[in-house]
């Protein structure tokens, strides 16, 4: 997984905390970044329909959707893409003792194994919400972390 998803879903958490669109070189001075790398991830964000962005003077991005029909997935394969993280290249068929590929009728254990790693992974992120993440925010660093973050965002 990519750096770019750590950057991309905080910046839908801290979108949350506000109504007006948040312009991408506000959004990498508060995380500290690159803007013209924090950008990439904003235009995949916004390719995937994640996040809207508005032109203008008071232009930037916001949240497409409500935070809870958010899920870290949809973040991470908006950033990374939908591959799996595995891909099988049947190394059993090679080499001196190659299994003939007629004989490979099912997928083999390594692939089975990382196949279902990769579906409990997805799952796992997939259970997760922005909406969920905000609130897991608010329950660590305190109820005004997200009015601060707010109150920072939107100051000239």
């Amino acid at each position: 997984m990519s750096g770019g998803v750590e950057w991309a879903l905080h910046c839908c958490v801290v979108l949350t905390s506000v109504e007006e669109p948040v312009p991408a070189t506000k959004l990498a001075e508060f995380h500290d970044v690159s803007a013209s790398y924090l950008a990439k991830q904003l235009q995949a964000l916004s390719r995937a329909g994640l996040v809207r962005s508005v032109q203008g003077k008071a232009g930037g991005y916001v949240l497409t959707r409500e935070p809870a029909s958010i899920t870290v997935l949809d973040v991470v394969e908006a950033v990374d893409g939908p591959a799996a993280a595995f891909t099988c290249t049947e190394i059993r068929q090679r080499g001196p003792l190659a299994t003939p590929a007629e004989s490979c009728t099912t997928p083999c254990p390594i692939a089975r194994a990382m196949s279902g790693a990769d579906a409990a992974w997805r799952a796992a992120l997939r259970a997760v919400s922005i909406a969920d993440l905000t609130q897991d925010v608010a329950d660590t660093s305190g109820p005004s972390a997200l009015t601060r973050v707010s109150a920072w965002l939107t100051t000239p």
